[in-house]
Parts: structure tokens; C-alpha cells; sequence
């Protein structure tokens, strides 16, 4: 496992709670914020795939950090994703979050414009890094099933080496296990912070050195995470790997963001939060159905919302 780690442990990717007219209700985002902290979580970060973001208006995005921080979640806690298809955007969300407390940010590639050359990507992310200056610490999001940009070792070592104590990890949620890795293998040992974007994933790659992980489940199993990174390397971490890896199963099982909000709704008892943006759909009453058996029957319990 490495030590000292920015995010080190447990980073859920948050769900973004909605009203049915489809803005953002910040109360029961915040509501949730903090139970995640008191059910596990080291890190919350908010605005990535899980929490809708490429759905999200930039101004929106700034309305999700503002109104965190100013119902007390704490920003430092915060790993924000800010990376866009345009320099400027991305440029002020990361100046945002750093403005407000965050100490680092989580960067999708480009998207958009396929195939870019490695040349392309690295002007991409300097000119990105030039321009926000200051202390925040900057993240990859490595995701090729959505943005179809891969980062390879040798991007992420060119990129390290044009700047120095910028780029501090990387999510990898590749799924793949070789992958992430590789990523420990060749920059670990420098403090570089590897984080599994898959929950099966967390304890072989805290054995070989990883920071812990950011993951989409985490809405739900925060816990269970909690007790494989604090037991990473006994009996009792392995036991709750199984379970944790049992619950990750279960929600991918039917739709991803969809089953999340469904699993939160039950556990809150608030049906608000099966509000989700298109084209993402509510789960149908089957889905549902299968979604709550799977997962129940996977041995988790769930701490109760306030």
C-alpha cells in the first residue's frame, strides 16, 4: 500500500442528487456527502461519471462545488472532476476548485477528437497545468470505455517529467487489472497515487502498492471498502474483499448510475433520488426487483441515512 497518499484509502465517485425538474439539490447531495465520510469514505469525489457531470452544465459544476462548501463539506476532502473537451473550461473548474480548498482535481482527456497523438495530448494537459498554476495537484482519469483515450505508461511518464510535482495519480477505471498495474509498477515508488476505479481490484493492487480507490460503488459499500483498506493485508481484509466485490457485481448488474440512485433511494427513503438526466433512464420495476436481490444477497449491510 503506498503511505501518505493525497486521497489514500477510500474516494467514492458521488452520486449528484436531483429534483424531478432535473436541477441539482444540493441539500440532499450535501446529506449525502456526509454520510459517506461517516460510513468509510477518506474522499469524495464529485462531478465525475457517477455524478453525471458531462450532463452538468459548466456553470452547474460550479454550483455543485459552491454549494458543497458552503454546507460544510469540507473542500479538502473533495477531488473534483474538472477536465473537459476545452482548455478554458477546464482551466476554470480546476482554478475553481483550488480557489475554494480543494487539493486536487481529476482530468479527463480531450474527448471529443479520437486517436490523438500522445504529441497532442501532452500540449493538451501543459497548457492546462501552465494556466491553472498554483498548489492544486492534478489527477488522470483513465476511463477508454467512455473517452476512448487510453493513457499509456509512456504518456504518463512524458507528461510527469515536463512537470515536475504537478500530476500526482491517476484513476484508473479501466477495469483492468494489468493495467493499473503497470501504472504501480512504474511510478509508484515515486509517491505517484494509483486508484482502482473497480472495487474487485482494491486489494491486489494495495498489495502492490497502491493508494486505495475511487469508485462508483462507493456509494453504497463505503464501508466494506473501509474494512479491506485497513486490513489489506490479513484474513478479516480478505473476507471483506469478497463481500465488497460481491456488492460492486451486484450493481452493475442493470445499469450503473440508475441502480446507485435506486439503491440510495431505498436506503434514504427518499424516492427523489431516482431523479436522473437523459439519456440515463429510472431502472423498471424488474430491474429493481433483480437489482435488490442481487445485492442483498451479497452479505452487506447498510448503514442507515440519517
Amino acid at each position: 500500500m503506498l503511505k501518505d497518499a493525497l486521497y489514500g484509502g477510500i474516494n467514492a465517485a458521488v452520486l449528484t442528487a436531483m429534483n424531478a425538474d432535473l436541477s441539482i439539490d444540493l441539500d440532499r447531495m450535501a446529506a449525502h456527502c456526509r454520510w459517506l465520510l461517516a460510513n468509510g469514505c477518506n474522499g469524495l469525489a464529485v462531478l465525475g461519471t457517477t455524478g453525471e457531470a458531462n450532463s452538468l452544465g459548466i456553470s452547474e459544476r460550479i454550483d455543485v462545488l459552491e454549494g458543497l462548501v458552503k454546507r460544510g463539506i469540507p473542500a479538502a476532502k473533495m477531488l473534483p472532476g474538472t477536465g473537459t473537451t476545452a482548455i478554458t473550461d477546464t482551466v476554470l473548474l480546476t482554478r475553481k476548485a483550488a480557489e475554494l480548498g480543494c487539493r486536487g482535481a481529476l482530468l479527463l482527456p480531450p474527448f471529443y477528437y479520437k486517436n490523438p497523438s500522445d504529441d497532442g495530448l501532452l500540449f493538451y494537459f501543459n497548457e492546462v497545468i501552465q494556466r491553472v498554476a498554483g498548489d492544486i495537484k492534478l489527477y488522470l482519469y483513465n476511463f477508454p470505455q467512455q473517452s476512448a483515450i487510453p493513457f499509456s505508461v509512456e504518456f504518463i511518464g512524458r507528461l510527469l517529467k515536463a512537470n515536475p510535482g504537478k500530476v500526482k495519480g491517476i484513476k484508473d477505471s479501466s477495469g483492468n487489472y494489468e493495467n493499473s498495474l503497470a501504472y504501480v509498477e512504474a511510478f509508484a515508488r515515486d509517491g505517484f497515487e494509483v486508484y482502482a476505479g473497480d472495487d474487485t481490484l482494491l486489494k491486489p493492487l494495495l498489495e502492490k502498492g497502491s493508494a486505495g480507490s475511487i469508485t462508483a460503488a462507493s456509494n453504497v459499500n463505503c464501508a466494506l471498502g473501509a474494512e479491506v483498506y485497513a486490513n489489506w493485508n490479513n484474513a478479516k481484509g480478505a473476507a471483506a474483499h469478497e463481500v465488497l466485490s460481491a456488492t460492486r457485481k451486484a450493481v452493475i448488474s442493470v445499469p450503473m448510475i440508475p441502480a446507485l440512485k435506486t439503491l440510495v433511494a431505498r436506503n434514504t427513503g427518499d424516492p427523489r433520488w431516482l431523479n436522473i438526466r437523459p439519456p440515463h433512464l429510472k431502472l423498471t420495476e424488474a430491474q429493481t426487483a433483480a437489482l435488490f436481490s442481487t445485492f442483498d444477497g451479497s452479505g452487506i449491510t447498510l448503514a442507515k441515512a440519517a
